[in-house]
């Protein structure tokens, strides 16, 4: 085990606090984008999970299963939703199988909104710099780190 120095509790050595700068960083830079697509950034999360099954499905989308996509409890997740169905990109249903269970599907406003956004993030990517090869690096890098803290839990 390594032993800890003084060094080591210094802010600027904690991968914690660089994870959660760096993530605050990118929601800011997005925010000019969001602000024209009427969405939060968790709002966006949601959608782009939605647009990404709309291409690759399970066979009934559910908040269950947006939960575990997007590593939030319903908690969360419930209100975001019922924002999403007021702005009239997604709609809700309870299952008559088990009305405990909550299908999901994207309105046509909702699968429209996925057009708006490829031009938007194109911009953010040109205007922002940022090297495309060292952001994938940096994306494995950290799906091995979630997959290690996973785990090992």
């Amino acid at each position: 085990m390594t032993e800890l120095s003084t060094e080591s509790l210094a802010l600027d050595s904690q991968l914690c606090f660089k994870l959660y700068a760096a993530s605050r960083a990118v929601t800011r830079a997005y925010k000019p984008m969001l602000d024209q697509l009427g969405l939060t950034y968790p709002q966006y999360l949601a959608m782009l999970v939605l647009w990404e099954w709309e291409d690759v499905a399970p066979i009934q989308p559910t908040v269950k299963a947006l939960g575990k996509r997007l590593l939030l409890d319903s908690g969360t997740l419930t209100p975001l939703l019922k924002r999403l169905e007021q702005l009239a990109l997604i709609r809700r249903q309870r299952s008559s199988r088990d009305e405990r269970e909550v299908h999901l599907s994207l309105s046509e406003a909702g699968r429209r909104l996925r057009d708006q956004v490829w031009p938007l993030k194109a911009r953010l990517l040109c205007d922002s710099g940022v090297d495309l090869s060292q952001a994938d690096a940096l994306r494995q890098g950290l799906d091995q780190l979630l997959k290690q803290i996973k785990d090992g839990s």
